[in-house]
């Protein structure tokens, strides 16, 4: 195994700048669409992060996070009793065995080392399933940062385990009323409040919104695809021939594919949260939705006939969100990756099959890419990584039994 500084000092966004301009755009998608009151504090945000980055010494007090905080590097698990079940063989990136049980701590200790190096007094933040939340609300109780997390009131009531550890943190809990009740209406909450107070630092966690979120977030999470070629060169000598993961604003997947972008014999595959696959039941933007311009960013959206964003549905909160990344968006556009439905029932299905089968729970949201691998790889023989962005201990009160 290589060392974890070997490992996290090669974090490295070259994949990602290749697609992108200077304008933060990937192809046509991407950009900043955003009221006057945040140009000023995006554009030092953007400007801060491409400076304190490329240094050594936030470099060396990341990776001294992620090694002795998060636990990276995370295991790549040969899965022997599912690999047996598909007819493949498949790894699991273990992301659901970080500090707080998924990969949104990548991405959270990251931008807290911008917003303590940037003097921020508050942090904020949005999140569905509460993942986001719950890894925000350790990295500022880490660091003794005040923070409030904006969530839907519907996924506060199915994500209740999650409020619970947030306001366990130290973080006040902000529930919206709003549209649907759920991470739409939870990032529009969080943007309202940031533009009444611009001082604040916004720790988005995913994959979307304006420039420079998307850059950011996709290099902290870069770890992800960086460990895992490396780890799999290590234990087969070759690269997979897929990779798999699930995508509802993009963070875990972009993490993980961006460590193979290059590899052009290696397909790429992002399960979309297909929910009950009809008119209004779905949160499978890539899939249904049209370029739009959206919560900051343009890429695509579901929306109705008039272009007007809809309420999006996922059994899996984190998957329930009508936007999606502007890079994920490219690489659609571009045929570097297939994008496809899977649905509720699937996803519960695969969220059973994984823990009788490894004896490991994973997120709901996790289920969906293995559904998908399941699906795909079956009886091929092939070699393949799902990223296992969580762990399920906050779902299985719901789709357990």
């Amino acid at each position: 195994m290589e060392t974890l500084t070997k490992i996290t000092s090669q974090i490295s966004v070259q994949p990602i700048s290749e697609m992108l301009n200077h304008v933060g755009h990937y192809g046509e998608f991407g950009g900043s669409f955003i009221p006057p009151v945040l140009e000023q504090p995006l554009q030092k945000l953007s400007e801060f992060f491409e400076k304190e980055s490329k240094t050594e010494s936030f470099k060396r007090e990341f990776i001294h996070y992620l090694k002795t905080f998060v636990g990276r590097p995370t295991p790549l698990y040969y899965a022997t009793r599912l690999s047996n079940y598909v007819g493949a063989r498949i790894y699991l990136k273990r992301e659901d065995l970080t500090h707080t049980g998924s990969h949104k701590i990548n991405n959270t200790i990251g931008q807290i080392l911008l917003a303590k190096r940037m003097g921020a007094t508050e942090v904020i933040a949005e999140t569905g399933a509460g993942q986001h939340g719950v890894a925000t609300a350790t990295a500022a109780a880490l660091f003794g940062i005040p923070c409030k997390v904006f969530m839907g009131a519907i996924d506060m009531e199915r994500q209740a385990l999650n409020v619970h550890r947030m306001k366990m943190l130290g973080a006040e809990v902000i529930a919206t009323e709003m549209g649907s009740k759920t991470l739409k209406d939870a990032v529009d909450a969080a943007l309202g409040y940031y533009i009444e107070h611009p001082d604040s630092y916004y720790l988005l966690g995913s994959h979307v919104g304006p420039h420079p979120y998307p850059r950011m977030v996709g290099y902290f999470q870069s770890v992800i695809g960086n460990e895992a070629r490396q780890q799999i060169i290590s234990a087969e000598g070759i690269l997979p021939s897929s990779i798999f993961a699930c995508i509802g604003g993009g963070s875990n997947a972009i993490g993980l594919f961006s460590g193979f972008l290059s590899d052009s014999n290696t397909k790429i595959y992002g399960a979309e949260g297909g929910g009950e696959l009809l008119p209004g039941k779905t949160a499978a933007t890539l899939t249904f939705g049209k370029p739009s311009v959206f919560q900051g960013t343009n890429s695509y959206c579901l929306v109705d006939s008039e272009g007007v964003a809809v309420n999006s549905y996922s059994i899996a909160a984190g998957l329930d969100y009508p936007g999606i990344s502007p890079q994920h968006a490219y690489l659609m556009q571009t045929a570097r990756a297939q994008y496809i439905p899977v649905s509720d029932n699937e996803a519960i299905g695969a969220f059973r099959l994984l823990s009788k089968l490894e004896g490991i729970v994973p997120a709901i949201e996790s289920s969906h890419a293995v559904a998908l691998a399941a699906k795909i790889l079956k009886n091929s023989g092939e070699l393949a990584i799902i990223n296992l962005s969580g762990r399920g201990d906050k779902d299985v009160g719901r789709v357990a039994l």
